[in-house]
């Protein structure tokens, strides 16, 4: 019995490595953002970034005060990058910067309920569209946001 324990657990453990790597990585592949840097440390952002959305919304709606650097509007513009065909992807897909690692998390954000999924070049072109008798599923940026 304790030989054919042995025998199963040395399968166990030449098979399942090679199982890992036939799968490649199980890790989202993030897209990569326009600008050279981000606003903070790529890990301190991974982690903290809702803390400092919320801190901008509130100081933003609350207090009327406007800032760059942790605005919503900002990290789309910078981390939503065009498709090869010059289209943009929408939250929907995993394609989009924000949906690639909360899909991968099971995290589900609704900050695009009011917001655009888009850069603010790509939403105000949509919006420009749509005044001018075309039809677009784009949405226009809410409050400079």
């Amino acid at each position: 019995m304790l030989n054919s324990t042995l025998k199963v657990l040395f399968l166990a453990m030449m098979v399942l490595p090679s199982l890992v790597w036939a799968g490649g990585s199980l890790l989202p592949v993030i897209p990569k953002a326009n600008a050279e840097q981000c606003v903070g440390p790529t890990q301190d952002m991974r982690i903290n970034h809702m803390d400092y959305i919320l801190h901008q919304r509130d100081e933003t709606v609350h207090d009327g005060i406007r800032t760059k650097k942790h605005a919503l509007k900002e990290c789309i513009n910078c981390h939503v990058v065009a498709k090869d065909d010059g289209s943009y992807p929408s939250v929907k897909t995993s394609e989009h910067f924000c949906a690639t690692c909360h899909k991968y998390a099971a995290v589900s954000i609704d900050c695009f309920q009011c917001h655009s999924d888009k850069p603010e070049l790509a939403a105000n072109k949509a919006a420009d569209t749509a005044s001018n008798g075309t039809t677009s599923s784009s949405k226009v940026t809410a409050h400079g946001q």
